[in-house]
């Protein structure tokens, strides 16, 4: 049996999975979070002769994010989501296995503010006994990983930037985007400098041609985040600096700092 983790595979693989499953009745084993789809161009098991629509079931019990951080983050996907070949994956009756602080939405008027407001809510995690590897920092591109790098440094903590090649955390902070969030895992997480046209990206939104791109645009942005948030087990910081970014809205209430 062939195990494909749907997140990741694209459509190469995708024809390597599908003539490896040819032929034999349930030779392939599918796993995935359609709201973790975060690069734009999506794919067609159906088309590659894969057709797993009415096979499939959702489960139901997070044992990695509280039920605070959980409820929060799938606010930013609605309550049900699908891919192109029309599977429907619903997040209504999603529960966790464990409590924790509800998330800290919040807004600055500066950068400056956001990174001392930032650093201090990091120095209480780490006050409550978080350690420096279990701390993750991570901000929507490369533009503004200085002022990730800035929070770490604020709180007296050594930090590592992410990149693709794997490494040991050692007794650093993870800084990184939140594409290289993915897969990751931390007791406290800050996902930051989450300002309008920051997130979603303008770069991005200026380049679409029809309605149709501009909306899979905002919807792998939005699932970017949810990515970002969710990589946070028991603590979660999420800020942006005047105007943020519009997603912060749907997460729930914003605590505005004036």
């Amino acid at each position: 049996m062939a195990v494909v983790t749907k997140s990741y595979a694209g459509s190469t693989p995708g024809c390597l999975f599908a003539a490896l499953g040819a032929g034999r009745p349930n030779a392939l084993f599918f796993a995935g979070d359609l709201g973790q789809r975060i690069f734009q161009a999506p794919f067609s098991w159906k088309a590659l002769g894969v057709d797993i629509r009415g096979r499939s079931r959702t489960l139901r019990v997070n044992y990695r994010t509280s039920h605070q951080i959980r409820r929060q983050a799938d606010r930013l996907l609605g309550p049900e989501v699908s891919d192109v070949d029309g599977n429907r994956e619903s997040r209504r009756d999603a529960i966790s296995a464990f409590n924790g602080p509800p998330p800290s939405v919040r807004t600055f008027p500066a950068a400056e503010d956001e990174a001392d407001a930032a650093s201090a809510w990091l120095s209480e995690q780490l006050s409550a006994g978080v350690g420096a590897k279990e701390v993750g920092i991570f901000v929507r591109s490369e533009a503004q990983l200085p002022r990730a790098q800035a929070v770490a440094g604020k709180a007296g903590l050594k930090s590592r930037v992410l990149d693709d090649r794997p490494a040991p955390a050692g007794n650093a902070a993870s800084i990184g985007t939140m594409h290289l969030a993915k897969g990751l895992e931390f007791r406290a997480v800050i996902v930051m400098a989450c300002d309008d046209e920051v997130l979603p990206l303008q770069e991005r939104i200026e380049h679409v041609g029809d309605d149709a791109d501009l909306q899979e645009v905002y919807d792998t942005e939005r699932q970017l985040l949810y990515v970002a948030c969710t990589r946070a087990r028991d603590a979660l910081w999420v800020s942006g600096v005047e105007p943020a970014s519009e997603f912060l809205g749907d997460l729930g209430s914003i605590s505005r700092q004036d």
